[in-house]
C-alpha cells in the first residue's frame, strides 16, 4: 500500500477536525454504519452499535432497565458528581 502524500495527510487532517468539532461536549449522536447498524456516539469512548430489532427490543424494556439500575445503584459503577 503507498504512503499518503504530504497534501492527502493535510487534507485528512482537516477533515478530522471538522468532524471533532461539530459535536458539543455529553450529546449524543447517531450514525448508520455500512452493515446497517445503528451507532451512538458519545456514551463512551467507543460507540454502541445495535441493529434495528435489538435497539426495539431494548427500548421496549427501557422501564424495565431503569427499574433494574436503579434497584442495583449501590452496586454500580458511577462518576463523582462535578
Amino acid at each position: 500500500m503507498a504512503e499518503p502524500t504530504r497534501e492527502e495527510l493535510l487534507a485528512r487532517i482537516a477533515e478530522l477536525e471538522k468532524q471533532g468539532g461539530t459535536r458539543a461536549k455529553g450529546s449524543l449522536e447517531f450514525r448508520v454504519g455500512e452493515k446497517g447498524g445503528v451507532s451512538v456516539y458519545g456514551l463512551g469512548r467507543f460507540p454502541v452499535t445495535l441493529y434495528y430489532e435489538q435497539w426495539i427490543r431494548l427500548l421496549d424494556r427501557a422501564e424495565d432497565l431503569r427499574s433494574f439500575l436503579e434497584e442495583n445503584k449501590s452496586r454500580l459503577k458511577l462518576k463523582p458528581k462535578e
